[in-house]
């Protein structure tokens, strides 16, 4: 799986404001479709309250946090899979991701016009969905042709169809419907034997309902509709209020910025919590390496070895593992220090 996050969504429901205020990189925004054309790319320090402790008790001279990136694809409209609105060019830049921030608007504004001319998240949604299971329903139709023909002069190729073809004809049916393949295809073998299709609909999917500032204390209705929507497909929801998350990434400090979120009755930024989802649903966890040099926050895959973990430090160290001492975050934070960590016996090897 790719290790980044593409940003997707309808025309005009801030998916673009949300990307610059993210990554505070510039991604152009107006009140028109189709104002990105090229995928913006940025780079995301990854949120993470035990870095900022480890540093407080383990000063360095440089802090590194892990990061993620995120990309911002252009908004698809009804018909993309047929080519409507740049739609192959928009869909070949989501095949390319990990993970799909489906962005939905959830305020109402009549200065900033909606593609439909309406505020329907689930529409909207429905419309997203449709679009991606019409895309993946194309690439499974020709793979299915295309094994099936080989297999009747090539008996190798028989065995792999007795496995592929019937997930590959379940496919076929329900993303008709417009079902998603990940709501059908959930067996670690069966997704493992499509893995090389890169179905966009396999895809995990974070929505984010962009709210207007009176939506951000309080799920406004159009939030619960996503939710429930949501809730079915086993997915994540994360809250955001796009134009203040714009008015933050423009201020200098954090003081500033931590003033201000207090005024508007939040406790952290939406961002934050939506680069976390992200960076976990990528299946991406962290570990850390501290010292006067550098306090450093390593990024692993879920269920690594420690041998792994060693060599995303570097490749020798995996090669030529022989023990790491470790010890959790929780000791160095109740004891101070990691002489006090050692005494209390909680250094493991």
């Amino acid at each position: 799986m790719a290790l980044n996050c593409g940003i997707v969504g309808l025309p005009n429901v801030g998916k673009s404001t949300i990307f610059s205020a993210v990554t505070s990189a510039p991604a152009e925004a107006a009140n028109y479709p189709f104002c990105t054309i090229d995928p913006n790319v940025g780079m995301v320090s990854v949120p993470d309250p035990r870095l900022d402790k480890i540093v407080s008790l383990i000063p360095p001279a440089k802090v590194i946090p892990a990061t993620v990136e995120f990309v911002d694809i252009a908004g698809l409209v009804k018909g993309a899979s047929q080519g409507e609105g740049l739609g192959n060019r928009f869909l070949a830049a989501i095949r390319e991701v990990g993970v799909i921030a489906h962005v939905v608007r959830c305020f109402e504004n009549p200065d900033i016009i909606h593609v439909n001319n309406k505020i329907d998240p689930a529409g909207d949604i429905e419309t997203i969905n449709i679009e991606l299971a019409l895309a993946d329903l194309e690439s499974v139709e020709k793979r299915y042709d295309k094994m099936a023909k080989m297999g009747r002069v090539n008996k190798e190729q028989q065995k792999e169809n007795e496995v592929v073809l019937p997930i590959l004809d379940r496919l076929k049916k329900s993303l008709s419907d417009g079902v998603a393949a990940r709501q059908v295809v959930t067996d670690p073998d069966e997704i493992a034997a499509l893995y090389d299709m890169h179905l966009i609909t396999m895809k995990p999917v974070i929505y984010v309902c962009n709210v207007d500032e009176d939506g951000i204390t309080e799920d406004n209705e159009y939030v619960k509709v996503v939710k429930e929507i949501a809730a079915k497909e086993d997915a994540k929801v994360v809250v955001i209020c796009g134009k203040i998350e714009a008015e933050i990434a423009e201020m200098d400090t954090e003081e500033e910025k931590k003033e201000f979120l207090e005024a508007v009755g939040l406790e952290e930024s939406g961002l934050n919590t939506l680069v976390r989802s992200a960076y976990e649903t990528l299946g991406l966890r962290t570990f850390f390496t501290a010292g006067s040099d550098e306090d450093r926050a390593w990024t692993f895959h879920a269920g690594d070895k420690a041998p792994r973990c060693a060599g995303v430090i570097h490749t020798d160290f995996e090669k030529g593992f022989i023990r790491a001492e470790v010890y959790n975050c929780e000791d160095l934070f109740k004891y101070g220090s990691e002489l006090k960590v050692k005494e209390a016996g909680k250094l493991r090897v």
